[in-house]
């Protein structure tokens, strides 16, 4: 990714560099599943987390860091670990599931459209800060 978004920042104050680290900060207590993906000799195929963001009275389900090894990649194995962060989601009480990802990833953004995500507004704790930022959100039905 770091060569996706090597531009980002360049020019940012110092303050709006602590912001950005503000927004893709996780407290590990709101992370309530970690799914990995294995292969049959255990090597790790990908990962991907669900945090829960509480927003005063209000709870979003987030889908977070769903990466996947090269390798993996084009053989479902995405959509196998987003799927199952999905079912841990709905399992919480979740109704949708909601997530951010940057514009420079048309890989991501395909899959998640094939996976049923609808653009959204920015959510905290990125609105207005991660400009470069799109997000989806899925109803849980």
């Amino acid at each position: 990714m770091g060569d996706r978004y090597a531009h980002v920042g360049r020019s940012a104050t110092p303050e709006e560099q602590a912001a950005r680290a503000r927004a893709f900060a996780i407290d590990p207590a709101t992370m309530t599943s970690v799914r990995l993906a294995i292969d049959a000799d255990g090597g790790v195929l990908g990962h991907a987390a669900l945090r829960r963001l509480q927003h005063g009275p209000s709870v979003e389900w987030e889908l977070k860091r769903l990466i996947t090894v090269p390798a993996a990649r084009g053989r479902g194995v995405g959509a196998l670990l987003v799927r199952a962060i999905e079912a841990d989601a709905a399992a919480a009480g979740a109704t949708r599931v909601i997530l951010q990802t940057g514009d420079r990833q048309p890989e991501a953004i395909g899959l998640y459209r094939r996976l049923g995500y609808r653009p959204v507004p920015a959510y905290a704790p990125y609105a207005g800060v991660i400009a470069e930022g799109l997000y989806f959100a899925k109803d849980l039905a």
